[in-house]
């Protein structure tokens, strides 16, 4: 099997990176050097050539037979000097005075000449040689003078320097990998302790949080990052321990009943009336499982993101009006009084079989836990953008330590009475979960009179175009209000 390429780490790409860059860094900075030295260079050999210029010019002088040679007054002039040259050029390009070093330069091309100063840079054999050239007058006559200087002694002090430069380099890539390898190691290390404590945590001990050394750098806020996606872990751990341990004693209860009824139905002979009775009761317990496992499943579907709404413009006070005459029976059994007040108008988005699930559950719940002769109250009410639809009862209330998980799956206040009543503790969380779903809120409070308040706000289709007045239907059921 070929081996995997693998890719290199994060230390090594920024070892090579912080050494690229430094090299092409440093290999701008010598260019850069070399080019200004060399242009300092060259100005300074232009001036001095420019000296020359002026001194040849004050020492040449014109004989009476006519010929140019220096001023006899002059202790030194350049005869003789093998890096220099000193020629005059007639006007009609002949060369009548030759002094200083003994190389062939090309003859000077006198319409180029002009009026003013020109430098140049002719080759003269293996060597090139830097020449000014200008007219001058002596003793009125007017000649063209040149001077030269060889540039050997400059091209062998640019090449010592530009040697330099080149050989400076590998020791400046090797000192710019080595200080990025150490660069990175101290940049890493915070990562590297953050993946060695992370690698501890495991989900048996999600409690512990990593250690956040600086809060205010990059590391800082990725370790807080982290920290809070363990917090959450944490927090779905446990749900989910709960919601197992939970579902595994909500379904244990049935099943204990249906292996007690069936023990007992064959531990001896019974008549038809007596098999039938026990059926039926199997019966009650497997639709009491079916329907614990559809709503399981449904919730499952519903943390999966699985369920899709359809949503249409729905009126809130018609939905609340149906779901109270739906549950209006079971009201009417505990002689209790379902009272609904709503206003028109009161319009949202949403899909009306969910949302009337969600109310049917407060409702359900509501009119489980009122007393005997009791009123549930339901109101409908715009508030701004919003609308609240509140249920209340005359129940024992909901104790404030309890208001927090009173949503979450299987929690019961009352487990032995919620077990009793058929209740399998998913009803409030279904609700939330709907609520959630059409972006609105589900609290619960308590009434100043004694009870619980489950007040649902949802977000409005629009703005409500005119104001009308608030139309109220009450059922009495079972008893005046």
């Amino acid at each position: 099997m070929t081996p995997r390429w693998a890719a290199p780490s994060i230390r090594a790409r920024l070892t090579a990176w912080y050494a690229i860059v430094l090299t092409a860094m440093m290999i701008v900075y010598a260019a850069a050097t070399f080019v200004a030295v060399r242009h300092e260079f060259l100005e300074q050999f232009d001036d001095q050539l420019h000296e020359d210029f002026e001194t040849a010019e004050g020492l040449l002088i014109r004989t009476a037979d006519g010929r140019v040679t220096w001023a006899s007054d002059r202790r030194h002039g350049p005869d003789g000097d093998e890096g220099r040259l000193y020629e005059v050029w007639s006007a009609d390009g002949k060369q009548i005075h030759r002094s200083g070093a003994s190389v062939a330069l090309p003859p000077i091309a006198l319409a180029s000449a002009g009026s003013s100063y020109r430098y140049e840079t002719v080759a003269a054999g293996p060597e090139r040689w830097r020449t000014l050239s200008a007219p001058v007058s002596i003793d009125g006559h007017a000649v063209v003078l040149r001077v030269s200087r060889s540039e050997q002694l400059l091209r062998y002090q640019l090449g010592e320097i530009l040697l330099v430069l080149v050989l400076g380099l590998p020791p400046v890539v090797v000192l710019a990998g080595v200080g990025g390898s150490l660069l990175a190691r101290r940049l890493l290390a915070p990562i590297e302790q953050l993946a060695s404590e992370a690698r501890r945590i495991t989900a048996e001990r999600l409690h512990e949080r990593l250690t956040v050394s600086n809060p205010n750098d990059e590391i800082g806020r990725l370790t807080a990052v982290m920290n809070d996606a363990f917090a959450r872990l944490e927090s779905s751990f446990d749900q989910l321990r709960r919601f197992t341990a939970d579902a595994s004693h909500e379904l244990r209860t049935p099943l204990a009943v249906v292996r007690g009824i069936g023990e007992a139905a064959v531990a001896q002979r019974r008549n038809p009336a007596e098999y039938e009775e026990a059926i039926g009761s199997l019966l009650e317990e497997v639709d009491r499982m079916t329907n614990l496992v559809d709503t399981l499943l449904r919730l499952s579907h519903a943390d999966a993101g699985s369920i899709r709404l359809s949503r249409e413009p729905l009126d809130l006070g018609q939905l609340a009006r149906e779901v109270a005459s739906s549950l209006a029976i079971l009201a009417e059994e505990r002689h209790q009084t379902l009272a609904v007040d709503t206003a028109d108008g009161v319009i949202a988005s949403a899909d009306r079989l969910v949302l009337r699930e969600a109310v049917t559950n407060v409702l359900d719940n509501a009119i489980k836990y009122s007393p005997v002769g009791s009123t549930v109250a339901i109101q409908l009410a715009r508030l701004d953008h919003q609308a609240l639809l509140a249920i209340a009862d005359e129940g024992p209330g909901i104790a404030t330590e309890h208001r927090e998980r009173i949503f979450d799956r299987f929690f019961r206040v009352d487990e032995a009475r919620s077990r009793d009543g058929g209740g399998a503790g998913l009803g409030l969380a279904i609700a939330k979960w709907a609520v959630d779903m059409h972006g609105g809120q589900i609290t619960v409070g308590q009434r100043p009179g004694g009870g619980a308040e489950f007040r649902i706000l949802l977000p409005l289709a629009h703005p409500a175009s005119a104001a009308e007045g608030p139309h109220t239907t009450q059922l009495h059921l079972g008893g005046p209000l």
